[in-house]
């Protein structure tokens, strides 16, 4: 499974980079990349869905140490090689490593896990620098 999240990851980023314009391009930093796949408890119910979307749209608002993000929700797909079985997904770049643990222990960031945790029952993250060219 592991491997097919990073397969899933690394076809993601892809696509990103394929339908970019050049205004998106500058905005999106590649210092540090957060990614986190979100499985909630109750995926279908909409009351569920309306509180943990509301509950990260206020960390995004409000975490001083984002940069740039994008949350998504899966496409089904027949592919193997696709894992479309988690909730969401959260991409968020800082400026570096440092601000990322910044970040960990912030206000927004601790207040978004204290009023969300008990809508999921699993959460995976995947962080990545990005390399010098």
């Amino acid at each position: 499974m592991k491997k097919y999240l990073i397969a899933l990851l690394i076809s993601g980023i892809s696509l990103m980079g394929f339908s970019q314009d050049t205004n998106t391009m500058r905005t999106f930093d590649p210092a540090f990349v957060h990614s986190v796949y979100f499985w909630l408890h109750n995926p279908d119910s909409e009351t569920d869905r309306a509180a943990f979307e509301k509950a990260i749209h206020t960390l995004l608002a409000n975490s001083k140490y984002t940069k740039t993000n994008f949350l998504g929700i899966p496409p089904k797909s027949e592919r193997e090689v696709v894992d479309d079985s988690f909730t969401y997904n959260l991409f968020v770049t800082f400026e570096s490593a440092e601000a990322q643990e910044a970040y960990q222990v912030e206000e927004a960031h601790l207040a978004f896990i204290q009023e969300a945790q008990s809508l999921w029952k699993k959460v995976v993250v995947y962080d990545a620098q990005g390399q010098v060219q």
